[in-house]
């Protein structure tokens, strides 16, 4: 007999250990159709957080379904490395920066720290169970992965894609480098808007801004070409406060009349519609900011201040000189940086750029199945919205070096050859002389890759590109991801799968939600809400966490919650329960004849089953798996262990021999199939549960998770015999409930049991459940109602009638018996020393009793039945 309870910890740790890593392995020769996701490499920071933790248990149901339905799945495991957030965590675990040590130093520190924590995360993966193929793991430090990145580079670069321009780009004052559009976080705050007048005399004008530090870089002076205030004054020119030049006013349908005075100032750069209105208009550039985010020379006095500093020099001497009209408080979105937070300001530099086909992406973008289908809504927005390409240059250290030298003589830009592959230009030299003018001095680009341009081309790299590419495995099958990185990690991919092999990157694409507290804000250290996985999984064990993961809506955001996972454990102990009683009955594989000896419970139980497999089959194909676990659960707890197994332990404790062996064959068959549709959910459960099953009757068998999933037998779909399980369940409920309200307990003994039923039932473990003589009544038999004993109530009666009490407790016993069933629900009148005296019912405890054949019995009513007890 096994342990009573469900060991969870030691069973999850006994089959990390155990399991192999060749389970999972994909075999590009094999003949079953091939199934390949494409799943995110997340960003070693040595935390596998709950968010991962949802996403990758969206991943490992797919991946162990498809698998058990025939698949050959690929499930690989990259690590995205490179980035700002290494370099910045290098730095202060080394109290340095990364200008203080050598370039390849400072990118070895970085290796390093990314290594340690790309251990600590797979060891949380291994420990939550996911089928991963590690065979197949990849990591974008490695010359191995970068190098596709660079050929990427290279193929786009000569196919004109990819182009190095001087142009207005965001730029991060912190981290000291570009980042892309899609990189920016808005931050709601409160700010002033600030009226100023520019110029003197007739021709002055009132400007409201929030950014009075830009002054110096102002180049127009725009207002719409409607607004018939200020028509009069376009094409004439205005001095700018604070520096001794002037501008034109010029007019521009953007200009919103009703902002401020209606009148803007055109800056290099304030914002996205400044760039706009500078390239539009052809005006001149003032670039006032530098890479420190400090003002320069054009600036004049606050040259070397910050923006901060800057502003509040600006209008310190503005308010002097009376141009500072008057302020209001007013609410801004601001731009902030994605890692530091710190507003991002517009500078203009020399930068690489991947050229961006709106219309080319959207295109293809619908031509993916997305799941749920609203989320491609999210990249239409984003898409259509854009209006500056992608730059892809970063200014940092740890990040995959752009293959491009420049020649000292000539200036000519050399793009490494894919042949010289993987380089690093700061330390490697073309292996050729300029082209241009045979030049043998260069100098290597120490610009480098956005991250981005790593993992966008992760389909192309687990399918063999560029140099063992498998074509006809592509596109890939899915692609699973959060819905925060679909403007840039879905977007990117799609542009380069375009751009490098002119396909979409996968058929699918499920979208996962964020994971909130369980206060329903989001996951915050200040908000003290933020669970981690490693503090469940001690608790209560990986396979409660993975069933949390399921019970959220894909695409929804999904509210952590104890609760849940403590309904997911007390699930688990209930399926154990269930492996123990179906071990303590079933010792050896089911008899051949089983199937003919089904009774009237078991062919109900084994056609809801099959309908449970169909139901549960069809939701997982639909990425339901809330739905799909919550089927399994119910289906297990309520229907099978609660009904079933009550209605027929009588037979497998008492029956004959014969009458045991359907009852065996289903208690086998069940616990088969359910564990089977539990193993994507449950992997550790499902394994221990599989290999007790089989080592109970004797029988070796490989893995739950290299078996087939289950598949409905139809023939055991059976309408007529589940309208006669369910009325054989709904008489053994009415019954025991009976007991229940009675004080009776539930193994106590009944005289006899009659119910009269619709249809021909089998009585055997309706007599076993019941522990009574049962039969079934083909026409209804005549209930008579009489009244066993009326009991006065004397503490009522006493008060009024005192002395006559006897006498009228004499006269109520002498009513015939329809006058005393009347008193139990009307006043009756009755006669007692010549008064007529009207007793009401409330003065008596009349007790009835209904009588078939001159035998007192109880009734029970249900829905589709008449039970007449005899107890």
């Amino acid at each position: 007999m096994i342990e009573k309870e469900y060991r969870v910890k030691e069973v999850e740790e006994k089959w990390v250990k155990l399991w192999k890593d060749e389970m999972y392995y994909f075999d590009w020769n094999s003949e079953k159709p091939h199934y390949i996701i494409d799943t995110p490499p997340p960003y070693p920071t040595g935390s596998f957080h709950i968010g991962n933790t949802l996403n990758w248990c969206y991943i490992d149901f797919i991946a162990r379904y498809k698998r058990m339905k025939g698949y050959e799945v690929m499930f690989p495991q990259g690590w995205d490395c490179h980035g700002l957030p290494t370099e910045v965590k290098v730095e202060e675990i080394h109290g340095i920066s990364k200008n203080d040590v050598p370039r390849e130093e400072f990118r070895r520190l970085c290796v390093e720290f990314t290594k340690k924590n790309i251990e600590r995360m797979r060891q949380t993966m291994r420990r939550m169970g996911f089928s991963i193929d590690w065979s197949k793991e990849y990591i974008t430090m490695y010359p191995e992965y970068y190098r596709k990145t660079q050929i990427s580079f290279v193929r786009m670069f000569n196919e004109g894609l990819i182009y190095k321009g001087y142009h207005p780009v965001v730029f991060c004052p912190r981290c000291q480098t570009t980042i892309a559009l899609a990189e920016i976080e808005y931050v709601k705050g409160k700010t002033k808007l600030n009226y100023i007048r520019f110029g003197d005399g007739e021709d002055s004008v009132v400007i409201a801004t929030t950014r009075p530090e830009l002054i110096p870089a102002c180049v127009a002076i725009a207002v719409h070409p409607e607004d018939e205030r200020y028509r009069h004054l376009i094409g004439k020119r205005v001095k700018v406060p604070t520096t001794d030049y002037e501008v034109e006013i010029i007019a521009d349908e953007d200009v919103d009349p009703e902002f401020g005075t209606g009148i803007v100032m055109i800056c290099t750069f304030g914002d996205k519609q400044d760039v706009k209105w500078w390239k539009k208009h052809n005006l001149k550039l003032r670039a006032i900011l530098g890479k420190d985010g400090r003002l320069n020379e054009l600036a004049g006095k606050y040259k070397g201040l910050t923006t901060r500093e800057a502003r509040e020099k600006i209008l310190e001497d503005l308010a002097k000189e009376g141009r500072l009209i008057k302020q209001e408080e007013i609410d801004q979105n601001v731009g902030v940086c994605w890692r530091c937070k710190t507003p991002v300001e517009i500078i203009v530099e020399d930068q690489w750029f991947v050229k961006v086909d709106k219309e080319k992406i959207l295109e293809a973008a619908r031509k993916i199945k997305w799941v749920p289908e609203h989320m491609l809504s999210r990249l239409e927005s984003w898409v259509e919205g854009m209006e500056w390409d992608w730059v892809i240059s970063r200014q940092r250290i740890f990040a995959t070096p752009i293959p491009v030298w420049y020649c000292k003589r000539c200036g000519e830009i050399i793009v490494a050859k894919e042949e010289w592959l993987p380089v690093d230009p700061t330390k490697d030299r073309p292996k050729e002389p300029c082209p241009k003018c045979g030049g043998t001095e260069f100098e290597g680009e120490t610009d480098v890759l956005d991250t981005w341009m790593d993992s966008s081309i992760t389909p192309l790299a687990i399918t063999g590109w560029p140099d063992d590419w498998k074509k006809e495995d592509y596109p890939t099958s899915l692609r699973p991801q959060g819905h925060d990185i679909i403007r840039t990690w879905a977007f990117y991919t799609i542009l380069r799968s375009l751009a490098l092999v002119g396909e979409i990157p996968w058929k699918e694409i499920v979208i996962n939600g964020m994971v909130l507290g369980e206060d329903g804000r989001k996951m915050s250290k200040s908000l003290g809400n933020i669970v981690e996985p490693n503090e469940v999984i001690e608790k209560y064990g990986a396979d409660a966490l993975r069933q949390w993961a399921a019970s959220g809506v894909v695409g929804d955001d999904v509210a952590f919650s104890w609760k849940e996972i403590i309904a997911a454990s007390r699930f688990q102990q209930k399926f154990w329960s269930i492996l123990r009683f179906t071990l303590l009955h079933v010792k050896e594989k089911p008899d051949e004849r089983a199937v003919e000896l089904l009774r009237d419970a078991d062919r109900w139980i084994l056609s809801k089953l099959m309908k449970l497999v169909r139901e549960v089959d069809e939701h997982m194909e639909n990425y339901r798996f809330a739905e799909a676990l919550k089927a399994v659960r119910s289906f297990a707890w309520y229907e099978y262990a609660d009904n079933y197994l009550e209605i027929v332990k009588n037979r497998l404790y008492s029956g004959s021999e014969e009458e045991k062996i359907p009852a065996k064959f289903v208690l086998y068959t069940v616990m088969n199939v359910l564990t089977r549709l539990l193993a994507p959910f449950t992997p550790f459960l499902a394994e221990e549960c599989w290999q007790r099953l089989h080592e109970g009757i004797g029988v070796e068998v490989e893995s739950v998770h290299l078996q087939s999933y289950p598949v409905a037998d139809e023939r055991l779909i059976d309408e007529e015999a589940e309208r006669r399980g369910e009325l054989i369940k709904e008489i053994v409920s009415a019954v025991r409930r009976y007991k229940h309200d009675k004080g009776m307990a539930l193994n106590a003994p009944l005289r006899r049991v009659r119910v009269f039923s619709p249809i021909a039932i089998d009585t055997r473990d309706i007599a076993g459940a019941l522990n009574a003589e049962v039969e079934v009544l083909k026409e209804m038999p005549s209930i008579e109602v009489r009244v066993k004993a009326i009991k006065p109530k004397f503490n009522v009666l006493g008060p009024m009638f005192r002395e006559r009490v006897k006498d009228i407790v004499k006269a109520v016993n002498g009513l015939d018996e329809e006058t005393k069933i009347r008193l139990a629900n009307e006043p009756v009148v009755v006669e007692v020393g010549g008064e007529r005296i009207e007793l009401k019912p409330e003065w008596f405890e009349v007790e009835l009793e209904n009588v078939v054949e001159g035998e007192g019995v109880d009734v029970v009513e249900t829905d589709n039945v008449v039970i007449i007890i005899e107890p």
